[in-house]
């Protein structure tokens, strides 16, 4: 199984990104699909996940602001950043769950908004 995500990078203040994380080895379209980050010095947090039939949940923090989404026949998942803070900066991870025993991690990007 691998989830590889990339899309991450410096951005300033108010702007947007983009990242994908592309999955293999799995079946794509039953997990559950989420996005997690890990500020420095701080505990990974669930920044939005989304269903199988496409329902989706956000921490309060990114209402608004950031919207995911999948595309099961490329087995993507993506989450679009836009009005970026500062306090947006960490490590965003890529998870699938199906189960407490079938659930994967990517191996994480960084965002850094910074101006």
């Amino acid at each position: 199984v691998q989830l590889v995500e990339s899309g991450g990078g410096l951005v300033q203040p108010g702007g947007s990104l983009r990242l994908s994380c592309a999955a293999s080895g799995i079946f794509f379209s039953i997990y559950v699909m989420g996005w997690y980050r890990q500020p420095p010095g701080k505990q990974r947090e669930l920044v939005a996940h989304i269903t199988r039939s496409g329902s989706t949940n956000y921490a309060d923090s990114v209402k608004g602001r950031f919207t995911i989404s999948r595309d099961n026949a490329k087995n993507t998942v993506y989450l679009q950043m836009n009005s970026l803070k500062p306090e947006d900066t960490a490590v965003y991870y890529c998870n699938a769950q199906l189960s407490t025993a079938r659930e994967y991690w990517g191996q994480g990007t960084q965002v850094t908004v910074s101006s």
